[in-house]
């Protein structure tokens, strides 16, 4: 194929394809491992990708109208956690004259989020609510789907299509001709009734029977996948940017404020009782009854985050500005991590880019800004990865290992903001001055009831050890009488 046709293809792409072993198995995945079958959908693709310039699709060469109606966009995830691509068909008219540019936009957004999140796939929703007629458009609707099927391997998940109008039935059986065998099975047909079991409430629209309150405006590009990295003062606009020596000045004193904190911690865990390695690992997994969502933990491969799911913040009215992660590393080695957020703007991040010493505790606290509040729509991504034990812990040598860590090696999870109403404070909410107690203090006591609930386990096992040793002593001593009354038996018999 190369050989006959390299002036049809974009080096970049042909480039790509030798060096990223994702794609070529995403290729071979989406044509179940056929490889003359891989390679035709390879050369099609790769034709299409020059044909429509897909390496150079911005916004300032599309039309910005395109954007401003809002017919195509990113936003929210659904239940397994993929991106939802919206296709709001009410937005849509056939023009002919208008076809190639809404193509391109459609490969504009399908190759921005591929390079923001290195094609992890996506569930397309075609929402055709109050539509009719006017907004049938075959042609459109099958180059879409043959963006999936030929273009994009292994990057689809399932299309949901919500309220398809009884008119379209006839339209949509001609698409199911297109897909296929193996994407007929994606195809959702929902209402508002059932759209939930595949996309919760907070990521529908009202008219679909959620409470998602977002409106797409353009300018800018809707788009909240999470900004990197965030620091004590805000977001640092690139990870790739070459830091100031004032940023680095700062960074360090900040991972020197760290390193106290941790050596301080370290002399309040040797003031209670030791406790064994094992112990130490699993430490994270005991939870009381009446604590039991405040202090969920997550068990990752690397670290334990509690808690493990939503960070609880307070109203405007109730005040509480700042929330406390927990990161435990459950490794034999260093875990560096870092955190991302849907909206860098409204939090500080303390640490943000730092490690984690293997089978230590590590406090990362959450706080927002003067006059923002929290929303049920932001999102935190805790991203780690194990580190060397010969690699320095350093701001320069993290950066360098960011640059450089392979993605299949990065765990990666996501937590949701809570907003709560009352004034009453969870229990992993920190509220400034609260009964004029320092925040420091109940981060003191989190620790504190983290080493009671390990002195209680260890206190449970030495009770059932002692149970087993009491059944064990009632069964022998069965056995003796047991044994004593035979022989006694035995000894009567023979006098007779």
């Amino acid at each position: 194929y190369f050989l006959d046709k390299s002036d049809k293809y974009d080096s970049r792409d042909v480039e790509r394809l030798q060096q990223d072993d994702k794609w070529v198995e995403n290729y071979l995945i989406w044509r179940h491992d056929v490889v003359d079958d891989t390679l035709k959908m390879i050369d099609e693709s790769f034709q299409w990708r020059k044909e429509y310039t897909v390496n150079d699709l911005s916004e300032s060469v599309l039309p910005k109208w395109l954007f401003e109606i809002g017919a195509l966009f990113l936003h929210g995830y659904d239940k397994e956690g993929y991106k939802l691509f919206w296709f709001k068909v009410k937005h849509h008219t056939r023009d002919p004259k208008q076809q190639l540019d809404k193509k391109k936009l459609v490969a504009f957004w399908l190759e921005h989020y591929a390079k923001r999140d290195h094609g992890k796939p996506l569930t397309v929703v075609f929402d055709m609510a109050e539509t009719g007629i006017s907004h049938i458009d075959l042609d459109f609707v099958r180059f879409i789907v043959n963006c999936f099927t030929d273009y994009y391997p292994n990057f689809l998940t399932k299309i949901v299509i919500f309220e398809m109008p009884w008119i379209m039935n006839a339209a949509f059986k001609i698409v199911k001709g297109w897909l296929g065998p193996d994407a007929i099975s994606m195809l959702k047909f929902t209402n508002k009734s059932d759209v939930q079991e595949y996309i919760s409430g907070e990521y529908l629209p009202p008219h679909m029977g959620g409470t998602d309150s977002f409106k797409y405006s353009y300018p800018p590009l809707v788009d909240d996948d999470f900004q990197t990295p965030l620091c004590e003062n805000g977001p640092i606009t690139s990870e790739d940017e070459h830091e100031s020596k004032e940023e680095i000045d700062a960074d360090t004193k900040e991972a020197g404020e760290l390193n106290e904190a941790q050596n301080l911690n370290q002399k309040k865990m040797n003031s209670v009782e030791q406790i064994s390695k094992s112990e130490e690992t699993d430490k994270t997994e005991v939870k009381p009854k009446n604590a039991k969502k405040a202090l969920s933990t997550f068990k990752g491969p690397l670290l334990h985050i509690s808690p493990a799911e939503e960070l609880y913040f307070g109203s405007k009215e109730t005040g509480e500005k700042k929330c406390l992660i927990v990161l435990t590393n459950v490794t034999k080695n260093v875990v560096a991590f870092k955190v991302r957020t849907t909206a860098p703007e409204k939090y500080r991040v303390k640490p943000s880019n730092s490690s984690c010493e293997p089978g230590t505790s590590l406090d990362i606290i959450v706080s927002l800004h003067g006059g923002f509040a929290a929303s049920l729509q932001d999102r935190f991504l805790i991203m780690a990865a194990e580190m060397d034990q010969s690699s320095g812990a350093g701001v320069p040598e993290l950066t360098q290992f960011w640059k450089e860590v392979p993605r299949t090696k990065v765990m990666e999870h996501r937590l949701r903001c809570h907003v709560i109403e009352s004034s009453k404070p969870s229990s992993l909410t920190l509220k400034d001055n609260a009964f004029n107690i320092p925040a420091k203090t109940n981060e003191d006591l989190h620790i504190q009831l983290t080493h009671l609930l390990q002195i209680n386990r260890r206190l449970e096992e030495q009770m059932n050890r002692c149970l087993w040793f009491q059944q064990l002593s009632v069964v022998l001593s069965l056995l003796s009488v047991t044994v004593a009354a035979f022989c006694f038996y035995l000894a009567c018999a023979q006098r007779s």
